[in-house]
């Protein structure tokens, strides 16, 4: 018999014969603050969390459920719930069904039968997902949706609970907690041990121990087990109950009295003192990790049958009926009553739409646009005062690192939403000084300087775009974002795509990277890879070739994530943050003047930029390779006759393959230059459209760099494209090579 069954089985007979498992606890309900009714109704959410699990299984059995990852044995978060208020921001383990159907008792409207089994069979009436994945979340009972999460909602958590003050400060337009909310986070034993999971105890204990205020609720939900390997005992307590600025409080998820109890005494602790608190609730896990796991591969039959004898259901009614507050027929009555209620609904759903076209599967990928207060902008006066004696030099050409800081002034003085956060952006001003003077004119509380991790820096970003920020967290080097993709490709971009776009998280991530460094270089300050960010669907990538486009690419950055919710990559080539010079040295030909706010043409997502009109050749290309083919074409024009244009795509993701089409359409020949390696480079891309959409009368190459890493010393660009090589690579394409 299946162990889902078998489970099913032992709850009748043993409530029938009242052979109920010896208490765990000695907490009382009326000690605990709770009533008969309140019993009662964590019991009912305990149940359909039960029997939902049961019915997805069948469902799966007849073809028509897609995820068995049940809740079974973590039942005790039903009281978890209760002690919290709906509008604490809960991010949830995946195995918190009963949570969510507890937490919906305390909205008017709410139907979590429903609505949860409308997500087994993946129907596009599925409120929270609209049929793309298994998920927990609702918009109504703030819950943003985690899918199978192995520790990667940590991070976020921590930003949304740091959100939490700074938005009683600056009050932004979109905020959504209360001023007395805390955040809640849930995972399991096993997921504690990731890097991410451990980062993020890490970070709130660094945070707390500051005093700077930070409600977060952390709850383990210990079952012992991950999948197949086993907890040590005692692990968790062991590595968790002294941690520094981080309360710890134990409690048996098995016990829904002393569960509600600790977790009501833990958020009282979250919710007074402003500080982070960590509920270890000690579980069972039942059936196996998923439908298809056989745990006796792994666990003896004693074991699992340990397991299945401490069901907390068992707990619940030993609980209820002991303390006189229903029958053991009554709870008999309730159990089975929502397993068929749970029967007949699902009956329903089966029939409900279900996803069908491309279009339809990636309708939320991009997030909807929402309305924004008008950014009026500051005072003269107070502009003058902010910039201080920069003001005297505004209207002189400046380099690109520069004008990017004035940008970042500027914006910043117009949405006070706008938060930076990253490693040494602070007094320092970051490495390249980009945010130099910025912590002096707004304060800690909008340039933050962070710790050194890269999950916690766009953990906190992502945390704080939950609560209407708009955080520009700054990576320092591309080579550092490694450590911590999963934040954009797992959290931060399926955010809008598993919510059906009810819940975002826009942010512009500044990234220092490319190539061309000169005196401080090797692999790590000279990554030239943007793969991990262009195979992401929906995130806009921009790379701006110098100071003039970059301002004007930051703003509609900004604008991008302010007033669409996008999640938008801003890479800065690291070699051009100083450029002065383009052909000779103090020609001045890569400064600019800074053109404030209102000023100039602005450059929206799509537009690319375009220098000469020549027909013999165009040049496709970004970034330094913009910056390189300008070089190029004074010789080639000066030299050979070669009349051609260069074409700067601005944006990498999306590609704006029209505008390239048409821009290329006039020319005889087309020469790609990409700085990046060549597998995996926006070259492979561009060929690929070029060979798709242009006729064969047309010549096509490229030129990237190759397939290695970049060395430290005169060896830095050996790899890399470089003025000459455009040049011969030109040549060669129009017939023109000697």
């Amino acid at each position: 018999m299946d162990r889902a069954e078998i489970v099913h089985e032992n709850f009748l007979k043993r409530v029938s014969g009242s052979d109920f498992p010896s208490p765990v606890s000695h907490v009382l309900p009326a000690e605990a603050g709770l009533t008969p009714e309140h019993l009662v109704g964590m019991f009912r959410s305990q149940v359909l969390s039960r029997q939902l699990d049961r019915t997805s299984r069948k469902l799966q059995a007849r073809g028509e459920g897609f995820y068995t990852i049940g809740s079974s044995g973590h039942e005790g978060n039903a009281a978890v719930a209760a002690a919290l208020r709906p509008g604490d921001m809960a991010f949830l383990h995946y195995r918190d069904a009963a949570f969510q159907i507890q937490r919906s008792t305390q909205v008017a409207g709410q139907t979590p039968a429903w609505d949860m089994l409308l997500s087994f069979v993946a129907s596009s009436d599925d409120p929270i997902s609209g049929g793309r994945h298994k998920v927990l979340g609702s918009r109504a009972l703030s819950i943003p949706p985690q899918t199978s999460t192995i520790a990667s909602h940590l991070p976020k958590a921590v930003g949304a609970a740091y959100s939490v003050g700074l938005a009683k400060r600056l009050k932004p337009q979109h905020r959504k907690l209360p001023e007395d909310a805390i955040v809640h986070c849930s995972f399991g034993d096993a997921s504690a041990n990731h890097s991410t999971a451990q980062g993020a105890f890490n970070t709130a204990s660094w945070t707390a121990y500051q005093g700077i205020p930070l409600p977060l609720l952390f709850v383990c939900e210990d079952n012992g087990i991950g999948i197949s390997t086993k907890t040590p005992g005692g692990w968790i307590e062991a590595t968790m109950a002294q941690r520094p600025a981080l309360k710890y409080f134990r409690c048996s998820g098995l016990d829904m009295v002393e569960t509600y109890d600790a977790a009501r005494r833990a958020a009282e602790f979250v919710r007074q003192r402003k500080k982070p608190a960590f509920l270890h609730m000690t579980t069972v896990r039942l059936y196996g990790h998923a439908g298809s796991d056989m745990q006796t591969a792994y666990m003896t039959r004693d074991e699992v049958e340990a397991d299945e004898a401490n069901d907390p259901l068992l707990h619940s009614a030993r609980i209820l009926t002991e303390a006189g507050v229903i029958s053991r027929d009554e709870v008999l009555s309730i159990y089975s009553g929502i397993g068929e209620r749970c029967d007949r609904v699902a009956e329903k759903v089966i029939s409900r739409p279900k996803l069908q076209s491309p279009k339809e599967v990636m309708a939320s990928l991009v997030p909807p646009k929402r309305s924004c207060r008008p950014g009026n902008g500051p005072s003269v006066e107070r502009r003058q005062a902010l910039f201080g004696s920069d003001a005297n030099v505004l209207d002189k050409p400046q380099h690109m690192a520069r004008l990017l800081n004035w940008a970042l002034t500027d914006l910043m003085m117009e949405h006070d939403e706008v938060v930076l956060a990253g490693e040494d952006i602070g007094p320092k001003g970051g490495v390249y000084n980009v945010t130099s003077k910025l912590h002096q004119r707004f304060g800690a509380h909008r340039v933050i300087n962070t710790l050194l991790d890269e999950q916690s820096i766009l953990g906190l970003a992502i945390g704080l775009a939950h609560n209407g920020f708009v955080p520009i967290p700054e990576i320092q080097f591309l080579a550092y974002l490694h450590n911590a993709e999963d934040q954009v490709r797992g959290e931060a971009a399926t955010l809008s795509f598993f919510s059906n776009g009810q819940f975002t998280n826009p942010m512009v991530i500044r990234i220092a990277g490319l190539g061309y460094q000169k005196g401080f270089g090797g692999h790590f300050h000279n990554d030239n890879s943007l793969a991990v960010l262009r195979d992401i669907p929906g995130v806009v990538v921009a790379c701006p070739s110098n100071g003039a486009d970059g301002v004007h690419m930051l703003r509609e950055c900004v604008r991008l994530a302010r007033e669409e919710q996008r999640v938008v990559a801003f890479v800065e080539p690291i070699a051009l943050y100083m450029s002065r010079d383009l052909h000779g040295e103090k020609d001045g030909l890569w400064t600019f003047p800074y053109e404030p706010p209102g000023t100039g043409d602005p450059i929206r997502l799509g537009d690319i930029g375009q220098y000469g009109e020549g027909t013999d050749l165009a040049i496709v290309t970004y970034g330094n390779g913009y910056f390189l083919s300008r070089q190029a074409e004074r010789i080639l024009f000066e030299d050979q006759g070669l009349k051609l244009r260069i074409i700067d795509l601005r944006w990498l993701a999306p590609l704006s393959e029209e505008a390239i089409l048409e821009a290329v359409a006039p020319c005889g020949s087309v020469l790609v230059v990409d700085e990046c390696r060549t597998t995996g480079s926006q070259s492979e891309a561009l060929m690929a459209l070029l060979a798709e959409h242009t006729g064969p009368g047309k010549n096509i190459a490229r030129i990237a760099a190759d397939d290695s890493f970049i060395p430290l010393g005169r060896a830095a660009t050996a790899t890399l494209p470089s003025r000459d090589s455009i040049v011969a690579a030109a040549l060669a394409l129009t017939g023109r090579a000697s």
